[in-house]
């Protein structure tokens, strides 16, 4: 089971993508910031970081980029973001990819399914739109 790290200071964003992503066959924890990203990660590497933009304490730019120096293209990063020019935002941080906000779940659920093509085969019954 893949394990997947959501960074959103939005407990109702967040609690929903693990919702979604629960339901479909992987495996979610939560941080609320860019710190606590680090510390997850560190104490315990997920398979993907989907991290919002705009947070407290540490912002998801400088968490992205805290994070290719640690470790690299190894661990694959998705942007979530409502900001203009998302395609700007991923290249700034060297993202895999970004999501933008709002998303409808399906789109979230292919993004990340892309990741971990064996995945791909999971049952679809449990997804929704937003």
């Amino acid at each position: 089971m893949h394990d997947i790290l959501i960074v959103d200071d939005d407990p109702d964003m967040a609690a929903i993508v693990k919702e979604v992503l629960e339901a479909v066959g992987f495996r979610c924890r939560l941080a609320t910031n860019g710190v606590q990203a680090l510390d997850e990660t560190a104490a315990d590497m997920p398979d993907l970081v989907l991290m919002d933009m705009l947070m407290p304490v540490m912002n998801g730019w400088e968490c992205a980029h805290a994070l290719r120096e640690a470790y690299g293209a190894r661990l694959p990063i998705v942007i979530m973001t409502a900001a203009e020019h998302a395609g700007s935002r991923r290249e700034e941080t060297n993202a895999d990819a970004v999501i933008t906000k709002p998303f409808e779940l399906r789109e979230l659920i292919r993004v990340v399914r892309a990741f971990f093509p064996a995945s791909s085969e999971q049952p679809e019954q449990s997804e929704r739109s937003n």
